[in-house]
């Protein structure tokens, strides 16, 4: 078994209603992913898996996830490696150490076109961007919620993703670290 890192587009199924992270680790032991564990209630999954092909985990999720909640929501998953080189690779380490909310990286399902990463300068204020191995990563001198970047990440434009700031991302690979299943 090897430790994954499994990140929902979206844990809302439906007006007023999310989906709750104990019913999400009880769908990943019922498809036989090992201690599933969650961190915050926004769609982070870490667990263990014999399967190793990450497509195929992703669509096993996916499958599980729209037959449990009664909707398809976007899946990316990361095998413990690549997450450890994710974090490793934060362009914006000082940024990051002052305010983990204002860094963020759009974790990429196919690594974003530079085409795609062009179009967004456009919609820069003072955010500075990068991309790193596919990945988009962000730093928002003001509110991330009042940037137009923020709008300006959908999957139209970049291809199926989703975005965690620098603490949530962090907190992930400390959790790759620990086997124990109890939840975050």
């Amino acid at each position: 078994m090897a430790p994954f890192v499994a990140l929902l587009h979206s844990v809302v199924v439906g007006p007023g209603r999310r989906v709750v992270m104990s019913d999400l680790r009880a769908m990943a032991e019922r498809l036989g992913l090992g201690a599933p564990r969650t961190l915050v209630a926004t769609g982070n999954l870490v667990f263990d898996s014999e399967e190793m092909e990450v497509g195929a985990i992703e669509r096993g999720l996916e499958a599980a996830f729209a037959k449990t909640f009664g909707r398809h929501v976007d899946i990316v998953v990361r095998g413990a490696e690549r997450w450890r080189r994710l974090v490793a690779a934060n362009p914006f380490p000082a940024e990051s150490a002052e305010d983990s909310s204002r860094v963020a990286v759009r974790v990429m399902r196919s690594p974003m076109s530079t085409a795609a990463f062009d179009a967004l300068v456009p919609t820069l204020d003072d955010e500075r961007i990068r991309s790193v191995d596919g990945d988009l990563w962000m730093h928002f001198p003001g509110r991330p919620s009042t940037s137009r970047l923020a709008g300006a990440l959908t999957h139209r434009r970049l291809g199926i993703g989703t975005a965690r700031n620098w603490n949530t991302v962090r907190r992930l690979g400390d959790m790759l670290d620990d086997p124990a299943p109890a939840s975050r």
